[in-house]
Parts: structure tokens; C-alpha cells; sequence
């Protein structure tokens, strides 16, 4: 099942984004749900300069697996997110949308 998770950073940490940044993607990149990772990067600024959160979409069997690696993620142990939702998502239009 398919589970979109919106993060918003909080206001003036960008700091903490930066700094745990390589971390993050380290994380991302060797957890054993890379496969399970249809997509995800950071969400950009009106005008594109700055990141101020992320989305990801997993494939996963349940909501716990993705809030898993939320808990797990080196953003959200730092501290950087305002806010992280995770739902329930279906994939209906674009390359990859089965129908």
C-alpha cells in the first residue's frame, strides 16, 4: 500500500537541516526500504532557494513501516520537522499510476 509522508520544517532551522542532511540521505539511501521508496525530496521555497520540508511516497504493507522510518530518520531526531503526516495515498495519473 502507497503512504505519503508530508514534513514541514520549522520555521528558522534550516541549520539543522543542512547539518543533518548527509545523514539523512545516508539513512534513506541504505534503510532496507530503499526499494520500498517510490519516491521522496525536499519541498523548495515559493521561489525555489530554500528547503522547508520534505515528501515521500513509500510502498509499504501498513503505516507503521513508514512511520518507522520517520522515527527513525535523522531529520526527525534532530528535531527539524513542524509537522510530519503520514496517509494513505493512491497513485492515479503520471508514468508510474497503474489505473
Amino acid at each position: 500500500m502507497l503512504f505519503a509522508v508530508y514534513c514541514l520544517d520549522k520555521p528558522d532551522h534550516a541549520e539543522v537541516r543542512l547539518a543533518n542532511r548527509e545523514a539523512h540521505l545516508a539513512y534513506a539511501r541504505s534503510w532496507e526500504a530503499q526499494k520500498k521508496i517510490v519516491f521522496g525530496g525536499p519541498l523548495l521555497s515559493p521561489d525555489g532557494s530554500a528547503m522547508i520540508g520534505s515528501l515521500l511516497v513509500f510502498d509499504v504493507a501498513d503505516q507503521a513501516e513508514a512511520e518507522a522510518f520517520c522515527a527513525g530518520d535523522p531529520y526527525g531526531v534532530a528535531g527539524l520537522f513542524a509537522s510530519v503526516t503520514v496517509t494513505p495515498y493512491k497513485l492515479l495519473l503520471g508514468t508510474r499510476a497503474q489505473g
